[in-house]
């Protein structure tokens, strides 16, 4: 399916606002697998907003569900009207019955998606869904796994017009916010019902104790905005009512860009688990969530300038809407628990006068009060077998997946201090014929899989199927995968690693010029151990389990810091 001969292509996205951010990555993902294809997006109208000006789609057919195209005969006019288009193809990220119904009518001859709500019949692709828990970036890219896409998962992107931030800038003057003044940006409610919602009341004493922390501890000025859908007004006003700070209730007053607009102006946002925490995260707002009968596994924001609050009670999660008992996984989060949340990660963030650190290496605290160093500008390329989990002698079966012990602590650490994590992997079992490409994949998928639910985003995941004979460019000890990591993140590092089990990882780091890790508990019985299969070229350091690498690489950063020049360090991104 991903080739050149599609022109036309379908992309039917989620409903929901919060899905169709976490969508977001798998859209552009699409056009990289359909370089030469125009790309039409099927939306409800607030989620065809929400997508305006991407850069990714050529054009959006609004699916308007509550007028002309609601009940059978509106359905009908909708897939006629789908049909004119001729798609070639249709990627179903929606995952209702109705979606592949609608593309069979529109007579699309492939239809991707995943085999849910009894569809799967209607679909010349149909994907099987995943066991395990994703995080909903991961799974909606999963289904771009199945026809060959190997990209990291990005984080979301959401685009605004200059038209949209002014819209909201004049009513914030209006309603006398100065332009330098702290917004927080408080969401109280949940369409999805009563169950997922935090205490009014503590949610206003939670806002108290914000404002007087900016204003004790950053000398700023702090204002409140409550935002949420049409329906929840009384709920702003009942929290406005319960504040002594000047209070903006804009609850179902404004439209989706206005709110997004706000939300990217917030310095904080408090909120349930909902749609607008997710628009909040794609614009890098840092997020206090409060979770309770929904799997935060899969729904937490992407990316770590979030905290989370939940408590870990029996029934939860049970992902209803309206609680049957007493509301324990809400009820026990107290006010408390997410002001300290929210002060532990706005104390990550740089101080307003702009008088922090311009290096990008910098000392930054970690929601477990943990000092260790910034690791942005840093590339860290990983070994996969060997390395990162057992060597199985051409591994064609993902329920044989073995991660070493500690591999996932150390991976997380390097993540939340920054650094991209990229996996480079020789596996000419391809070439050989011992696996298919598609054995391949779902390795990779399950890899991926088993990270997410560790909160753990991989950067890349690149691959060099071909024989040792071939003289590839891309086989390790090659540099070719790296070359195309560089590429693909947009410049190139200022410092890299690389940590594998075998010398030819070591003869990689040494030809990009980066340092070299060696770990041993990769290394087959009777080899002596932390020693290279080949002397010629020694690593840096030899570490005798995947923490005791982690460990060094940030002392080494520490170290190559302190002797780094500053007006240098400053070039860094």
């Amino acid at each position: 399916m991903r080739n050149a001969s599609v022109a036309r292509l379908l992309v039917r996205v989620p409903n929901w606002i919060g899905d169709a951010v976490m969508c977001e990555p798998a859209l552009r993902a699409v056009g990289r697998c359909f370089p030469h294809a125009s790309l039409t997006v099927l939306a409800r109208p607030s989620v065809a907003a929400l997508l305006e000006g991407h850069p990714s789609i050529t054009d959006c057919i609004v699916y308007d569900h509550r007028n002309r195209h609601r009940g059978l005969k509106g359905k009908w006019d909708l897939a006629r009207a789908l049909r004119r288009e001729r798609f070639d193809a249709a990627v179903l990220f929606q995952n209702a019955f109705e979606a592949a119904l609608l593309s069979c009518l529109a007579g699309i001859p492939r239809r991707l998606g995943y085999a849910t709500d009894g569809r799967g019949w209607l679909l010349t692709h149909a994907v099987p869904t995943p066991t395990t828990p994703a995080q909903q970036a991961h799974y909606y890219v999963g289904l771009l796994r199945t026809i060959g896409y190997e990209g990291a998962v990005e984080p979301p992107r959401l685009y605004l017009r200059e038209e949209d931030c002014a819209v909201v800038n004049r009513r914030l003057e209006q309603a006398g916010v100065r332009p330098n003044e702290v917004l927080i940006g408080l969401n109280p409610g949940s369409t999805y019902g009563a169950a997922k919602r935090w205490i009014p009341e503590r949610f206003a004493g939670t806002v108290e104790r914000l404002v007087r922390w900016y204003r004790d501890h950053r000398g700023q000025s702090a204002r409140v905005v409550i935002v949420g859908a049409t329906g929840e007004e009384k709920l702003g006003e009942s929290i406005a009512r319960l504040l002594d700070e000047s209070v903006l209730v804009w609850s179902g007053r404004t439209t989706i860009r206005e709110l997004m607009a706000v939300t990217a102006r917030c310095s904080v946002y408090l909120t349930n688990d909902t749609g607008p925490m997710h628009v909040a995260a794609a614009f890098g707002v840092p997020v206090v969530a409060v979770f309770g009968p929904t799997d935060w596994r899969s729904t937490a924001p992407f990316g770590d300038r979030h905290a989370l609050i939940r408590q870990p009670v029996d029934c939860a999660p049970c992902l209803l809407r309206e609680c049957p008992i007493d509301h324990r996984c809400m009820t026990r989060v107290t006010v408390d628990h997410v002001v300290d949340a929210a002060e532990r990660l706005l104390s990550t963030q740089s101080q307003p006068d702009g008088a922090g650190p311009s290096s990008a290496f910098h000392t930054r605290q970690s929601a477990s009060g943990t000092q260790h160093p910034s690791l942005h500008g840093v590339t860290v390329y990983l070994d996969r077998d060997g390395t990162l989990i057992r060597d199985r002698e051409y591994l064609d079966d993902p329920q044989r997946v073995e991660w070493f012990a500690g591999v996932f602590d150390g991976l997380r650490r390097l993540k939340a201090a920054g650094a991209r994590l990229v996996v480079v992997t020789n596996q000419s079992g391809i070439a050989r014929g011992l696996i298919t490409p598609d054995q391949l994949a779902a390795i990779h998928a399950r890899l991926r899989d088993d990270l997410s639910v560790q909160g753990i985003e991989l950067d890349g995941l690149y691959t060099c199927p071909h024989h040792p004979d071939d003289n590839c460019g891309c086989r390790k000890p090659q540099i070719g995968m790296v070359e195309q990591s560089r590429r693909e993140a947009g410049n190139a590092p200022r410092w890299e690693y690389v940590v594998g089990d075998h010398q030819r990882d070591i003869e990689l780091g040494r030809r990009i010029g980066g340092r070299t890790v060696l770990v041993r508990h990769g290394f087959v019985p009777g080899e002596p151990p932390g020693t290279p299969e080949i002397s010629s070229v020694a690593p840096d350091y030899i570490a005798a389990q995947f923490a005791d690498a982690v460990d060094w690489i940030i002392q080494d950063v520490v170290h190559r810091r302190e002797a780094f020049v500053q007006p240098e360090a400053s070039t860094i991104r």
